[in-house]
């Protein structure tokens, strides 16, 4: 493998572990309760203020 290819798929690996981690944050912040962080929400591709607009079911 050449470095190129390996800093690609370090890249990767890095954007897999980060959605993953906010998916798991922002799961956890619901379960208790609470409102998850903006940064979390952004990484799965949900708008922080369109969040808030929920209501409770």
């Amino acid at each position: 493998m050449n470095t190129h290819h390996n800093t690609s798929l370090f890249a990767r690996l890095g954007s897999v572990v980060d959605v993953f981690g906010s998916a798991v944050a922002a799961a956890s912040a619901v379960q208790s309760g609470r409102v998850p962080h903006s940064r979390h929400l952004r990484t799965l591709g949900i708008d922080p203020e369109a969040f808030r607009s929920i209501g409770r079911i």
